[in-house]
C-alpha cells in the first residue's frame, strides 16, 4: 500500500483525493508525531495528574506529522496520507533531543520539513472544510493506538485553543468534535493472549500476523498498521469492538459522541441548530467546524 507524502506543493491536489476517498471509506485511523514528552507521568500517577501531563505537553509542543488511513467497515483500505507540517523549529521550540534523534533515524528529515512542509493555517482551514462535509452525510469512526496524545494534539490542531481544564471536559470535547473512536490498545485488553492490552502496536500487529508497510515513528505507517490491527481484530475477536467504544486507554470517562449525520445538500455544512450543554462547554457555531467554548 502506497503511502502518499503530503507536502505545501501538494496539499490542495492530495486533499482532494482525501475528501473524494472519504465518501467511500469512512473509517479514520489516525497516528501523530511530536518532539516527545517534556514532562514523563509516572505509571502510578492519578488520572487527574496523568491529565495534567498531558495537557502541559500538547499545549508546550508542536506537531510534526499526522498520518490517516481510510477504510471502510469491512477493513477495505481506501488510502494512506501523511502530512508534513512545517513551523518547528529545532534550535528554538522545546523539544526532547532523544525524541528528534529516534525520529531522524526512521526517516523523518527536519530540514525538509520546515522548508516544504504545510502551515498549520492551511492544513486546519483544508481539513475541516472537508470534515465539515463529512460530518453532515455520514457517521465518521476514528481509530487510534494508544491515542490519549494524539487526539489531544489532533483536538488542540484543529480547534486552535488550549485543551480543557478536566478530562471529563476533555473526554466531552472530543465527543463533539470527533464522535465515534476507538483505541486498539484498550481493545487489546479484552483480547485472549494480548496480556491486558500491555503491549505496543508492533506486537499487536505480530500477534495478529499483520505485516507493517513502511517505518515504525511514522505517522503514515502508523496509521496504516493500526488500520489493519483493527479490522484484523474485530475479524478474530468479534464482541471486542461493542464493549470499546468511546473508551480511551489511560482515561476512565467515555467518549460519547454529541452529534448525528442528517441528510444534507451535497458540500453544504449541517450543524446541531440547538447548542446542548456539556460538561460546563457549549457547542457554538462555526462556519467551519462546531467547537467548544468555556463557560
Amino acid at each position: 500500500m502506497k503511502i502518499r507524502g503530503v507536502w505545501a506543493h501538494n496539499f490542495h491536489q492530495e486533499l482532494s483525493q482525501f475528501d473524494h476517498c472519504l465518501h467511500r471509506f469512512p473509517v479514520i485511523s489516525f497516528d501523530t508525531e511530536f518532539p516527545g514528552f517534556l514532562r514523563d507521568t509516572p505509571r502510578d500517577a492519578l488520572e487527574d495528574q496523568r491529565y495534567e501531563d498531558v495537557k502541559f505537553n500538547v499545549e508546550s509542543l508542536k506537531l510534526l506529522q499526522l498520518g490517516f488511513t481510510l477504510s471502510d467497515a469491512h477493513g477495505n483500505i481506501g488510502g494512506t496520507w501523511e502530512f508534513h507540517l512545517s513551523g518547528f523549529n529545532e534550535k528554538s521550540d522545546p523539544h526532547v533531543v532523544a525524541s528528534i534523534s529516534l525520529l531522524k533515524r526512521n526517516g523523518l528529515d527536519f530540514a525538509r520539513l520546515g522548508q516544504f512542509g504545510i502551515s498549520v493555517a492551511e492544513f486546519v482551514f483544508g481539513f475541516l472544510r472537508v470534515l465539515r462535509i463529512h460530518r453532515g452525510l455520514h457517521d465518521l469512526t476514528w481509530v487510534c493506538f494508544h491515542g490519549l496524545y494524539d487526539l489531544a494534539y489532533l483536538l488542540k490542531l484543529l480547534t486552535q485553543k488550549p485543551l480543557p481544564d478536566s478530562v471529563v471536559m476533555f473526554a466531552k470535547a472530543l465527543g463533539v468534535v470527533f464522535g465515534t473512536i476507538y483505541d486498539v490498545k484498550f481493545m487489546a485488553r479484552y483480547c485472549r493472549g494480548f496480556f491486558g492490552g500491555e503491549i505496543g502496536l508492533a506486537r499487536v500487529a505480530k500477534l495478529l500476523d499483520v505485516e507493517r508497510s513502511g517505518e515504525a515513528h511514522q505517522a503514515g505507517s502508523d496509521s496504516l498498521l493500526t488500520a489493519a490491527v483493527f479490522s484484523k481484530m474485530n475479524a478474530t475477536f468479534r464482541s471486542v469492538a461493542g464493549m470499546s467504544q468511546g473508551c480511551l486507554y489511560g482515561i476512565s470517562p467515555t467518549i460519547v459522541r454529541y452529534w448525528q449525520p442528517a441528510p444534507v445538500i451535497l458540500r453544504r455544512p449541517c450543524f446541531p441548530v440547538a447548542a446542548p450543554r456539556v460538561y460546563g462547554a457549549r457547542l457554538i457555531h462555526s462556519p467551519i467546524l462546531p467547537t467548544y467554548v468555556h463557560m
